[in-house]
């Protein structure tokens, strides 16, 4: 009874953990890439953001979404009024005006200014090489980032260069990811 118990005590955690996301900061996906060239998808956050608590809980823990995003990116959480130190193309990035007192809103990162996140949750996406591509500002449903996952991993959004060639991308976009 009791190794019965132990394996699906086993099973259960094993589930849970395969619908998670695998974060890890920017600067260990930026030595990642040195080693594995992957493009990295970064979630820009902020501790008061509620579409950004609701975009971890509903779409990060999708099971579709955590699958995909572990098998082709380098997942990165950033707190884009945290104070974390990002080492990004010869720069040291910091928020020298965070204030730990306050409470609620605190100063914008330096990265995330370099970045010119406007609004959170914002998701960005970066080439193989730690090159900017995107950034995507907003709450997405699952169903609604997978068409950005998966045009950014294949490279098609290099195709895209008019209003119409997305329009026409979308329009014939297949979602296979479940709610």
């Amino acid at each position: 009874m009791k190794n019965l118990l132990f394996i699906f005590v086993f099973l259960l955690s094993y589930y849970a953990q395969a619908q998670e996301i695998k974060w890890m900061s920017m600067n260990d996906a930026l030595e990642a890439q040195k080693k594995e060239p992957k493009k990295i998808f970064m979630d820009v956050y902020t501790n008061w953001c509620g579409p950004c608590k609701l975009l971890d809980k509903k779409t990060f823990h999708n099971k579709d979404v955590a699958s995909y995003v572990n098998k082709n990116y380098y997942a990165v959480k950033f707190n884009a009024e945290g104070t974390e130190e990002i080492k990004y193309n010869d720069f040291t990035y910091t928020n020298p005006n965070y204030n730990p007192d306050r409470k609620g809103r605190n100063s914008q990162h330096l990265f995330a200014n370099a970045l010119k996140i406007t609004g959170y949750p914002s998701m960005v996406f970066f080439d193989e090489k730690g090159n900017l591509i995107a950034p995507i500002v907003g709450y997405k449903t699952p169903q609604q980032l997978e068409i950005y996952l998966k045009m950014i991993h294949s490279n098609d959004y290099k195709k895209l260069t008019t209003t119409d060639a997305w329009q026409n991308y979308e329009r014939s976009f297949v979602s296979t990811f479940e709610n």
